[in-house]
């Protein structure tokens, strides 16, 4: 593996990290707005973030190389709205496949195979993301203020099953 690739590679590993940190940080939010689900959604959202980091994790030391962690700095932003923190979930999805992309970028250019194929599994990832995103704040823009609506949109949210098909805790809170 090239400086390159596995210095990018790294890179991802802790951008995954952040990310993670940052959906735990909305998860948080959205339990001050009262909105149980989408706080369970994020949490969920928080240990996907956290799943893509340790494949990285994986796939460097695979290869025999180490993984540089760095510090990571999330500041919870204070909004008002569900739709703002989905808002900023999808502006945080498409960093991250502008992140992806560029990797792959950078694997294809070394002729690095095995990343590129590593790759290619994430890009896939990220456009599911982003559609995730999209697709609950379309539903946010229809329900507009109508609290029945949201509380709705709020128990759909909550039913996300985590990675392997649990709820990762007891109820939406969990």
């Amino acid at each position: 593996m090239s400086s390159r690739v596995y210095e990018a590679i790294n890179d991802q590993v802790n951008n995954e990290l952040s990310a993670s940190h940052s959906y735990l940080a909305m998860s948080g939010v959205c339990e001050q707005l009262n909105f149980p689900g989408a706080a369970h959604w994020f949490r969920v959202q928080s240990e996907e973030e956290r799943g893509h980091a340790l494949r990285l994790f994986d796939f460097i030391h695979a290869r025999n190389y180490g993984v540089t962690l760095r510090q990571i700095h999330v500041e919870t932003v204070p909004v008002r709205t569900l739709l703002e923190v989905f808002r900023a979930s999808l502006a945080q999805e498409e960093q991250v496949s502008k992140q992806i992309d560029a990797l792959y970028e950078i694997a294809m250019q070394e002729k690095d195979f095995a990343a590129v194929v590593e790759m290619q599994w994430f890009v896939t990832e990220q456009v599911e993301e982003e559609k995730s995103a999209r697709d609950v704040i379309a539903k946010l823009e229809m329900a507009g203020s109508d609290a029945r609506a949201l509380l709705e949109i709020d128990r759909e949210l909550g039913a996300r099953a985590g990675e392997g098909g649990g709820t990762g805790g007891e109820g939406a809170r969990g």
